[in-house]
């Protein structure tokens, strides 16, 4: 485990992931757990008050716009669950390994080299991710 949680904590971070990238599959799932999990690690930027998976989940302005989704609400699957409990305990996935942010473009553009001044880590299926430069947030680096 690389962050403490609550149970209710860990079923706000499968309901998330399965917001932001259900059709994108349990990859995509996992990748988008794994930014939530570093922009709880990550003491800098805009996450220096983040600690909790809850905070990271709820952060206002900066948070997920997946937790407006219809699929946000309702129990997760224990798949979910399981994805779930593969971020915290660590496990990482590039391009999302060091990212602190993605966004999905519209349906045949490019992802952006930079988005809000952080570099383009890579892209899977329609997630363009986005980490800091090296030595801003040493938790993550």
């Amino acid at each position: 485990m690389i962050v403490k949680y609550t149970e209710k904590e860990r079923d706000l971070l499968a309901r998330l992931m399965r917001a932001e990238a259900v059709g994108e599959g349990a990859l995509g799932m996992l990748m988008v757990g794994n930014v939530g999990i570093n922009r709880v690690l990550a003491d800098c930027l805009t996450f220096k008050n983040i600690s909790t998976i809850s905070q990271m989940i709820y952060q206002n302005p900066g948070g997920f716009s997946g937790t407006e989704s219809p699929l946000f609400f309702g129990n997760p699957t224990e798949k979910e669950k399981e994805l779930a409990n593969r971020v915290i305990r660590g496990e990482y996935f590039y391009p999302a390994t060091n990212a602190l942010w993605f966004y999905a473009p519209k349906t045949g553009e490019s992802c952006l080299s930079f988005w809000w001044d952080q570099r383009n880590t890579g892209r899977y299926k329609r997630h363009c991710f986005y980490e800091p430069f090296p030595g801003v947030c040493r938790q993550i680096h």
